[in-house]
């Protein structure tokens, strides 16, 4: 009988040793105060059995029994307690309290268990308890256990009830507290009444496979959420504070950028916005109108100071019949004369010199059927001469195919080397629409989408205005 009882306890010696390597790895990860608790109770098991095992099979002793007695009759009905009261208390004070309790309870049954003589008379049956202790230490227990046992009664209790009104964690939580509070006053009863060893070892074993059972299913991290939220937090009552499935909002899905080359051509010359726009598309315009920080330099809409860009000047073209050069406003691009009558401003003849004044008496006030656009074009790294090369190539058939198109500038921007920004005005909303069926618009729009990385455009009218052609540098 001693050697079943013995391969018995070295069985649950083992499972309990397991039992806190387990929970010694969850408090990396989760150092909760029940976790903490229930690995000092099921390492007080282990020792218990381990004791209990080696008093079977060579006899008990003093140093035997004291570890039998400290470690199986103390600490682990004491810790297992105090987890109990760390799983399900909200209120830190009562946390506090019990960490204080189980502290304070250790410290001194330690001591007096450890310092107390202990009579004589062991054989290898499981030693009774009060035969050998003196008053001390026998009330001492005796006290410990009935506070453990009305520690979790109460705990029993508190557990239901929370689990009747309470979501999936309170169900965790009574799952847990069903199965550890009755073994542990069953324990507790075996040690009280002495009960044969046999059972003692099964109730130690019992009370360290319902602390795995408790850590490892009920209480055990939800793996199908730890993708989503890095399996929740917990919150310092012990309670795990992981977002609940069924409150907790989708992941936002970060849908990144495609790529401008793969991008379909458009018949606009003016911006991908503004063809958005007209065919009806839903377009986030706020969202597309934010500052370029990426790229230092200014958002759509704000007013930079802004020159011609260095591109090198082609030779001047020569004007078409009926269509005389008076000014350019880019080089290579000559303002015909009736953009003066559309201003209500004079422009003197091409030349070196400064332009002719406009003649006093003059309306600022434009036509209000000019239309007019803005698009900021920000341009992939390395991209810069490609795109002025388009440009320019651009602005010389728009100088000898475009009769109403009043003025169509490429900037550079000074603070913002990636950035273009081009400004054109029409005579209206027709000569738009014609601007936009040119094959060589049609061209600028499917060769510019290898060098843009992204795309601003407004829409403008024309309130005043002053215009006079351009000083232009002749090679």
């Amino acid at each position: 009988m001693e050697v079943l009882v013995a391969l018995l306890a070295f069985a649950g010696a083992l499972l309990a040793g397991i039992t806190t390597g387990v929970l010694i790895g969850r408090l990396r990860d989760e150092p909760t105060g029940w976790l903490i608790a229930w690995s000092v109770t099921t390492g007080a098991l282990a020792l218990s059995l381990g004791a209990i095992a080696v008093g079977h099979l060579t006899g008990f002793g003093s140093a035997t029994f004291r570890a039998f007695e400290v470690t199986g009759s103390l600490l682990a009905p004491l810790w297992l307690a105090v987890g109990v009261l760390q799983l399900l208390a909200e209120k830190a004070s009562a946390r506090f309290g019990g960490w204080l309790l189980g502290i304070a309870l250790t410290v001194v049954g330690v001591v007096i268990m450890l310092l107390d003589p202990v009579a004589g008379g062991f054989t290898k049956q499981l030693p009774d308890a009060p035969v050998h202790w003196d008053i001390w230490p026998e009330w001492l227990l005796r006290g410990i256990h009935v506070l453990v046992i009305v520690t979790l009664l109460i705990s029993l209790a508190v557990a239901l009830l929370s689990w009747r009104d309470g979501d999936d964690y309170d169900a965790d939580n009574m799952n847990a507290t069903v199965v550890l509070a009755p073994a542990g006053m069953a324990l507790v009863g075996a040690l009280e009444l002495t009960l044969p060893g046999i059972v003692i070892v099964a109730l130690l074993a019992v009370t360290a496979g319902g602390i795995w059972y408790a850590v490892a299913r009920p209480l055990a991290p939800y793996d199908e959420d730890e993708d989503e939220d890095e399996d929740g937090e917990w919150e310092e009552s012990g309670r795990r504070r992981a977002v609940d499935r069924r409150e907790a909002p989708p992941a936002p899905q970060v849908v990144p950028p495609a790529p401008p080359a793969q991008a379909p051509p458009r018949r606009s010359g003016l911006g991908d916005l503004v063809a958005e726009y007209r065919a009806g598309e839903e377009v986030d315009y706020a969202a597309r109108m934010q500052p370029l920080d990426d790229f230092g330099g200014p958002a759509t809409g704000q007013l930079m100071a802004a020159d011609v860009y260095g591109m090198p000047a082609p030779a001047k073209a020569e004007p078409q019949q009926g269509m005389p050069a008076t000014g350019a406003v880019f080089p290579g691009v000559e303002i015909p004369p009736e953009v003066a009558a559309s201003f209500g401003v004079g422009f003197g003849s091409a030349s070196r010199q400064s332009p002719a004044p406009a003649p006093r008496g003059g309306s600022v006030k434009p036509s209000p059927s000019i239309y007019g656009l803005l698009t900021v074009f920000t341009l992939l790294d390395g991209s810069g001469e490609a795109f002025d090369k388009l440009a320019e190539e651009t602005v010389e058939a728009v100088q000898r195919n475009e009769p109403d198109t009043l003025v169509f500038v490429c900037h550079g921007v000074k603070s913002a080397p990636l950035q273009r920004i081009v400004y054109e005005l029409y005579r209206d909303e027709v000569g738009f629409s014609e601007h936009q069926r040119q094959p060589h618009m049609e061209r600028f729009a499917t060769e510019r989408q290898a060098l843009v990385l992204a795309t601003n455009v407004i829409e403008l009218t024309v309130n005043a205005a002053k215009v006079v052609p351009l000083p232009t540098t002749f090679v």
